[in-house]
């Protein structure tokens, strides 16, 4: 079966090369290692490497590579071929094989990959390869290929691209979940007499406040519900920031006695603002996995 990512990069061939087959740039964009290291060699003897890769609560996991041959092909392509295994016992990769692949076009480079492995641990190491390892290895291997092709393109640094990436995901998620709890329990399971007397404030006729609260509760869930299914559009976060915002003098002139409460509307509507600019801010050119191809093009 194997994982197959292919992702086009505007770069000459010896930066992307460079980039690619230089352990300590590439242990620098590649998020399945923490750490690469060529091992010395007579000029005659394949190159070996050791590699690490970090699982948190200080474990790592080690595993050893070797190259099994640089070959150029027609029209400046070239394919560079490995095997790697791991002795590690807590390494789910037994032995594995792979190679990647330079193919220049009239404009870009087509860098791409494809690699298998044997599992350990039986048919339990098969099934949580297939459910979760291999999903996950996969999405690791394209979003790192748009990370590479940030920093070629852009000049963003690998680093950068990962802190603005974590900046935006607890932002974003921070925001969605505001939203959920919001809507959930205030509005649908609890009907709070504050959400009850805020509606009314509004000039929502007293008969309609029930209904007009668990309209609003399945509004929020709903935008909650969209800035995690749209996870890559910026819209709905310029719509919270602009819903925060607008909120503010719209409570300040309804119900004015809120803004002094101990968690009042004031404080939490600039909070989830923030949040939401801090998301945008974050959210340009964020490594993305969906940039890449995932399957070969039969047709090439």
């Amino acid at each position: 079966m194997g994982i197959y990512v292919e992702i086009p990069i505007c770069a000459s061939m010896d930066e992307l090369w460079e980039k690619t087959q230089n352990p300590q740039l590439h242990q620098r964009w590649d998020l399945r290692f923490n750490q690469i290291e060529y091992l010395p060699r007579e000029a005659d003897e394949p190159q070996k490497f050791l590699y690490r890769t970090r699982i948190g609560f200080g474990f790592t996991i080690d595993g050893n590579g070797e190259s099994t041959g640089n070959r150029d092909g027609d029209g400046g392509a070239r394919t560079s071929s490995l095997k790697f295994w791991s002795a590690d016992p807590k390494s789910l990769i037994k032995v594995g094989s792979g190679y990647w692949k330079y193919v220049p076009t009239e404009t870009t480079i087509r860098f791409f990959t494809w690699y298998d492995y044997e599992t350990r641990f039986s048919v339990l190491g098969k099934v949580i390869d297939t459910c979760i390892f291999r999903p996950l290895l996969g999405w690791a291997t394209a979003w790192s290929f748009d990370r590479l092709r940030l920093w070629i393109e852009r000049g963003i640094p690998p680093e950068v691209s990962q802190v603005r990436a974590l900046v935006y995901l607890v932002a974003r998620s921070t925001i969605a979940f505001i939203w959920l709890y919001h809507g959930l329990v205030p509005k649908l399971l609890y009907h709070d007499p504050i959400e009850l007397d805020l509606l009314s404030r509004i000039g929502t006729p007293g008969s309609r406040l029930q209904v007009a609260v668990t309209v609003a509760g399945l509004v929020e869930l709903f935008f909650s519900f969209l800035l995690v299914a749209l996870w890559r559009y910026g819209w709905p976060l310029w719509a919270t920031l602009g819903f925060m915002l607008v909120g503010i003098p719209a409570i300040a002139i309804t119900a004015p006695t809120y803004l002094s409460a101990a968690f009042n509307p004031l404080t939490l509507n600039l909070a989830v603002a923030a949040l939401a600019a801090i998301a945008i801010i974050a959210g340009r050119d964020l490594p993305s996995a969906t940039r890449c191809r995932r399957t070969p093009d039969q047709s090439r």
